[in-house]
């Protein structure tokens, strides 16, 4: 048959006179495409897996094939294998993607050889220490001593700065009771410091006259009472108020109210002589060379300044010899052999 003759009535192609065989071939192309695609659609039902690449994939191969049936005679079966091609591609990762898929090790929690994942742990917390330890009761018994021993050092601090601050409408008013608390425990002695500090050794001697028992009148040797109350509190880790202060408070008294002649001043002189009398007699009582010798008749009291001296390094020069004061002879009454008892 010639090439411009009638058709011979087959179905005609879209692209000429071979239609009838493209058409096969589409028939055959799309059989096989529909094939894949109704395979695909059951392996969907069957697993119930897969994403929705797999869907695309097969949306993707359907125009393809399509297309195929409208392509020329040499692209059809180039594109309908290419098609065929990127539908089993699809197909392999969407079951890949389904079942085959490799965990995140950072998501799978380790496990103990039972096969049972392993309770988490917390770091241990420290047990409370000090006063978060006690019991309430306790703790409310602390806080109450702490909260009075406060009060008590506030208390103290504020008498002791009324006792040494200059007079004022308090210490006025409330006199008595800041000496009642500060003396004589608490009295502070500010002559250890600047402008006037104490730079001599005051020791405070005394001696008696007996009468003995044959009748005669003797007299004692100096006894230097200030080195007993040293030797007493050396070495003694709580000395007694008495040994530190009663004799050396008792001269102070004394030669603060005598002129340069040894004379009492007012009726403060006459009390600080008594006082000085009455303190002696009772420590030579405790003598018992001297008790045993006689009956103390008389006393007389002396003082000896002996001045500090300088540290070697210094180009000071200061005597050091000893400079006494002697008091008149006092006589011994009763009521000062009985210690001031009446």
């Amino acid at each position: 048959m010639d090439a411009y003759d009638e058709d011979s009535g087959a179905p005609r192609g879209p692209d000429g006179p071979t239609g009838a065989r493209r058409a096969g071939a589409l028939e055959r192309d799309g059989g096989a495409v529909d094939g894949a695609a109704g395979e695909r659609a059951d392996g969907q039902r069957a697993d119930g897996q897969g994403d929705g690449r797999r869907s695309g994939g097969d949306e993707a191969g359907a125009g393809e094939a399509a297309g195929s049936a409208s392509a020329g005679p040499e692209g059809a079966s180039s594109e309908s294998a290419d098609s065929r091609a990127a539908s089993g591609g699809d197909a392999a990762s969407g079951s890949g993607s389904g079942e085959g898929a490799v965990p995140d090790p950072d998501l799978v929690p380790d496990l103990d050889s039972a096969g049972r994942p392993y309770a988490p742990t917390f770091p241990p917390t420290a047990a409370p220490s000090g006063v978060a330890a006690l019991s309430p009761a306790y703790r409310i018994t602390a806080a109450a001593v702490l909260g009075a021993v406060a009060v008590v050092v506030c208390v103290h601090l504020a008498m002791v700065f009324l006792s040494l601050a200059p007079a004022n409408t308090v210490s006025k008013r409330h006199g008595k009771a800041v000496e009642a608390w500060v003396y004589p425990e608490f009295e502070q002695n500010w002559k250890l410091f600047a402008p006037n500090p104490l730079q001599q050794n005051i020791a405070v001697e005394v001696r008696a006259e007996l009468a003995t028992k044959d009748g005669d009148v003797r007299t004692t040797g100096w006894v230097d009472l200030s080195a007993e109350d040293g030797a007493a509190i050396d070495h003694n880790p709580v000395p007694s108020h008495t040994q530190q202060n009663e004799l050396r408070r008792a001269w102070d008294f004394l030669v603060s109210t005598h002129n340069a002649d040894s004379r009492p001043v007012g009726t403060r002189g006459a009390l600080s002589e008594e006082y000085m009398r009455r303190i002696v007699v009772m420590r030579l009582a405790r003598e018992a060379d001297i008790e045993s010798q006689g009956v103390v008749q008389r006393v007389q009291v002396r003082s000896k300044t002996v001045n500090v001296a300088p540290p070697a390094w210094s180009g000071e020069r200061i005597s050091t010899q000893p400079v006494y004061r002697a008091l008149p002879w006092w006589t011994v009454t009763a009521a000062d052999a009985a210690g001031g008892a009446r």
